[in-house]
């Protein structure tokens, strides 16, 4: 196969080494930055996002993607909002806040009244039970589903009775003004592995409109499952309702994985970009090393364009060959990471045991190595028309 003779000179220059061992150290040192550098941002950046993941699964599976305040709608209007790109479900809610009382402790709590037919369906605590089931939550028989770490603080065991007491409705007694309270027995038990699984329980949509005494079409809002809980604005703008979306309530924790995903890449691109900057430096160097050769090129009447071409490719032969192996290194890295954390006896378990977790976005990965040639191809332009800049008469004069 034929190159043209910029492109030959430039694969040449690349690589010869034996001319000088010291600019052959420094492309070496250039190939390894880059490529620990990348493999660094894949890895973190795979399990950053994993961890995103997972929060997102876990506490955006409690937290309802968006409640439209419906209660002055019909039920046709409601119904449309199923129909809405986006939606995967909906179903009728009453939030409040109460107490749970045990014989061993108290903790308060959000009251999610639920309709246990479409929270069958939707919910991804549905997936998550393990006790009991959603379909034992029926009117009139006051039964509560209960995180697992709620239990295990409350010392709550399937078919005990606790106490609810609701912070949002109250009756008068012979002793005063008292809060409205009942005996809830736990049917269910679930396990997101999440920071809300202690302050979320469930119970009939009817049990709770009665604990608050009042009537469930005067409370009862509407929840909406997303098909991504992060694509809530797009919905948002086309329900002419009031509405609270997921970001009210946990917006500043997504903020804060977000952030420090952000700062991690800037921090670990730094990397890349010391070891791509490096390239300058043997670049240069070639450039010193070679003012003969370009000067003879010059005169026999190559363009400074192919001048140009020639020390590009030079350093880019560099750049590429780092990225290259950074990338398939830390692919590899990264789908077999919980495995090499195994056999160096140092496995780490997060939430649910299963593991670091990884979420591999071929879409960013393509993103970093784009930015990591990018940077290269940077790194490459002032040798180049430094070299365009050398005199032929100045370079041969003590030839």
């Amino acid at each position: 196969m034929s190159y043209p003779v910029s492109t030959f000179i430039g694969f040449r220059y690349a690589r010869a080494s034996k001319s000088s061992h010291f600019i052959a150290f420094i492309n070496l040192f250039s190939v390894v930055g880059i490529a620990l550098g990348l493999i660094a941002l894949i890895t973190v950046s795979s399990v950053m996002n994993g961890f995103e993941l997972q929060l997102k699964n876990r506490m955006l599976g409690i937290t309802p993607h968006i409640v439209a305040d419906t209660r002055d709608s019909t039920p046709d209007k409601i119904a449309q909002l199923a129909e809405i790109e986006g939606v995967d479900g909906v179903s009728p809610i009453i939030e409040s806040e109460g107490i749970v009382q045990s014989r061993r402790g108290i903790q308060g709590v959000q009251l999610h009244g639920v309709d246990p037919e479409y929270m069958q369906q939707h919910s991804i605590v549905a997936q998550n039970m393990i006790f009991g089931q959603f379909s034992q939550l029926k009117s009139g028989q006051y039964n509560i589903i209960v995180g697992r770490a709620l239990a295990s603080k409350l010392s709550i065991r399937p078919g005990d009775q606790v106490r609810i007491i609701s912070a949002g409705a109250s009756s008068y007694s012979p002793m005063g003004r008292m809060p409205s309270q009942r005996l809830f027995t736990v049917v269910g038990l679930f396990d997101l592995a999440s920071q809300l699984d202690d302050k979320v329980v469930y119970i009939d949509i009817q049990d709770n409109a009665k604990l608050l005494r009042k009537s469930a079409d005067k409370l009862q809002q509407t929840r909406l499952f997303l098909k991504d809980a992060f694509q809530y604005r797009r919905v948002e703008q086309q329900i002419d309702l009031p509405t609270v979306d997921w970001r009210v309530r946990q917006g500043p924790l997504f903020d804060a994985v977000k952030m420090e995903k952000n700062m991690m890449s800037l921090m670990l691109l730094l990397i890349i970009a010391v070891a791509a900057f490096n390239i300058v430096s043997a670049l240069v160097m070639v450039v010193t090393e070679k003012q003969g050769d370009i000067a003879i090129l010059r005169t026999q009447g190559m363009r400074g364009s192919s001048i140009i071409v020639i020390f590009l490719i030079n350093g880019l032969y560099n750049g590429i060959k780092g990225t290259v192996i950074g990338l398939i290194l830390g692919i590899l890295l990264v789908t077999q990471l919980n495995t090499i954390l195994e056999v160096f006896g140092m496995p780490i378990a997060v939430g649910d045991g299963q593991g670091l977790p990884v979420d591999i976005r071929w879409q960013q990965i393509l993103s970093l190595v784009t930015l990591s040639i990018g940077l290269c191809f940077i790194a490459t332009l002032y040798p180049a028309y430094k070299a365009l800049k050398v005199q032929p008469a100045e370079a041969l004069k003590y030839e």
